[in-house]
């Protein structure tokens, strides 16, 4: 690294041209899990002409994606022969309990709303606003690829209310999708049930997962628009998996009232979301994920704790804390108060 005369080391442009290229590990991990490259490796380390054999894929792209794979550390190469790290062994694989290759796949589906950034900056406009019911195709192919990433999180909170002695009878999922909050904290309780509240579109892979997890006689079904659905009322727990940022400030607040009127005395309410630090300067995540909301949503953002920390007592809620269970997201919990 090169030195100023004041002997403090010059600016370098290395990060700014690793940058350049950041869109392309996701890409290339996305098109081995199409070609089930992932699969294909799964206990058995191979040649890119074993891989061409059973593939079908071409050996000069072959050789270009597999030497890409092991230089990102996502494949691992001993002489002409690649195999799977364990991480890859882990989340790439297909059928695997912690299967995130879905998760890539869907990248492809937002990079082009991020090439009109510039332009939806200086509008303040979305590209294709998704938090609306025709976004509801969009959205019922991407919870199943949440499924699996956000399972063990709902597990971890099923959990947590064990150990604090909370003993949820009914739950309520709003924005259900694949209902793996609801699911996970079900798991918990074998006698609760639950009810999911989604757009009727999406309802149909609530149902599929309610079903393929043992559950579908434990599952009530509400379906609309979040501010217009009639929740019912009476519940112990009530669960808001990673809504409030496409939701934006104004409807968020409102939710969370709506949610306070429909709990028991004494329920609780348990947030996922993406949070930012206070001054909105990481971390990288949530700021990054704050821009996408720009570019798919009306109103939608990232926020701090100590925001929905407020709104949660803005609603009547009391006591809201973070947990974090593993993961990208974090859990805010808060109490709706008992009968004094």
């Amino acid at each position: 690294m090169s030195q100023q005369a004041s002997g403090v080391p010059a600016p370098s442009p290395e990060r700014l041209l690793r940058t350049m290229w950041d869109y392309a590990p996701p890409l290339m991990v996305a098109a081995a899990v199409r070609l089930g490259i992932f699969d294909l490796l799964s206990g058995n380390p191979q040649t890119v002409a074993q891989l061409q054999n059973r593939s079908g894929a071409s050996e000069r792209g072959l050789r270009s994606l597999l030497n890409g794979l092991a230089g990102l550390g996502f494949l691992a190469k001993d002489g002409d022969r690649y195999r799977l790290t364990p991480e890859s062994d882990a989340f790439l694989v297909k059928g695997k309990p912690g299967f995130l290759g879905g998760m890539f796949g869907h990248q492809e589906d937002l990079i082009p709303s991020w090439l009109h950034l510039a332009d939806t900056v200086r509008s303040g406009k979305p590209v294709d606003a998704l938090n609306q019911e025709q976004g509801a195709a969009f959205f019922k192919e991407l919870v199943g690829a949440l499924f699996t990433m956000n399972l063990p999180a709902a597990q971890a909170l099923g959990q947590l209310l064990v150990s604090e002695g909370i003993k949820p009878l009914r739950i309520l999922d709003l924005a259900a999708g694949s209902a793996v909050w609801g699911i996970g904290v079900a798991q918990a309780f074998p006698g609760a049930t639950v009810t999911a509240v989604d757009w009727p579109q999406v309802l149909e892979t609530t149902r599929a997962f309610a079903q393929q997890v043992g559950m579908a006689d434990r599952f009530h079904y509400i379906g609309g628009d979040l501010n217009a659905a009639d929740f019912g009322s009476g519940y112990d727990v009530a669960t808001l998996g990673h809504i409030l940022h496409s939701e934006g400030e104004q409807r968020s607040r409102s939710l969370l009232g709506k949610t306070f009127a429909v709990l028991a005395p004494g329920g609780t309410i348990a947030i996922a979301e993406f949070l930012v630090n206070d001054d909105r300067s990481g971390p990288p995540m949530g700021v990054i994920f704050g821009l996408n909301m720009l570019l798919r949503t009306e109103q939608g953002d990232t926020y701090s704790f100590a925001e929905i920390g407020a709104w949660l007592r803005e609603a009547g809620f009391t006591e809201p804390r973070r947990v974090d269970p593993g993961g990208p997201a974090s859990l805010i919990l808060a109490r709706k108060p008992g009968i004094a």
